[in-house]
């Protein structure tokens, strides 16, 4: 890799758990488990090689939409994820941020998330956010609301409504955009993830289930991204 050319922030679409467990005659849950397992590995490969962002898509506001059983084994996989780091935050150096509306979650997962969070906030690895409840129309609308009412309340001008206004209203206020977005699996859309953020981001689409997504698959997306000519309109 150019080390002269990394990217700040990548962006992981993590599909393809429920395949990979139904092409190898397992329960859908295992399935997720391994997933969480290969996402561990990946975070601290991406602080290794010294990322400073990296975001995966971890739960969607349509993902309600799935069997009762299933979302339940998400949401206690991703709580006990959450604590697990919360254990491990100083030795890992890595800040957990979750992106989303954590108001519809638990009060369990809630806490998880508050006590992560905090415990890692001045850790200064890899900045590790998790988009958890997260629709990235829902985070446009949750924008425009809040400058809206900054509106309303003659905090804000009409006019001085620019894209810094509006990326600053954002979850991801103060991150760079990322870079390059990877979705696994073989799908070649974007789900509803970080619609604004991803404008200019390269997309490297893997045709390999996220459970078999590998260290060695994240370096070949850096050098994908590192050979290609990105003029951004020039």
């Amino acid at each position: 890799m150019n080390e002269s050319n990394m990217p700040k922030h990548i962006a992981i679409i993590m599909d393809g758990n429920r395949r990979w467990a139904r092409e190898k005659g397992l329960d859908i849950k295992q399935g997720h488990k391994e997933g969480a397992k290969t996402l561990e590995k990946i975070v601290r490969y991406a602080n290794k090689i010294g990322l400073q962002y990296i975001t995966v898509y971890a739960f969607s506001t349509e993902n309600w939409k799935r069997t009762a059983d299933e979302v339940g084994a998400l949401m206690l996989l991703l709580q006990n994820y959450l604590d697990d780091y919360s254990k491990r935050a100083d030795t890992e150096n890595i800040k957990v941020k979750v992106l989303g509306d954590i108001t519809a979650l638990s009060e369990g997962m809630q806490k998880s998330i508050k006590r992560c969070m905090e415990r890692t906030k001045n850790n200064t690895g890899v900045t590790f956010n998790i988009a958890l409840n997260y629709g990235g129309r829902d985070e446009i609308v949750k924008a425009m609301q809040n400058i809206a009412k900054r509106v309303k309340e003659n905090e804000l001008e009409i006019e001085e409504i620019t894209e810094e206004v509006i990326s600053n209203s954002l979850y991801t206020k103060g991150e760079p955009d990322p870079e390059i977005v990877i979705r696994t699996s073989g799908e070649l859309r974007t789900s509803n993830f970080l619609p604004w953020q991803i404008v200019y981001s390269e997309f490297i689409f893997i045709n390999k289930n996220w459970p078999d997504f590998t260290q060695e698959d994240l370096d070949d997306a850096i050098r994908t991204y590192q050979r290609r000519n990105k003029r951004l309109g020039k």
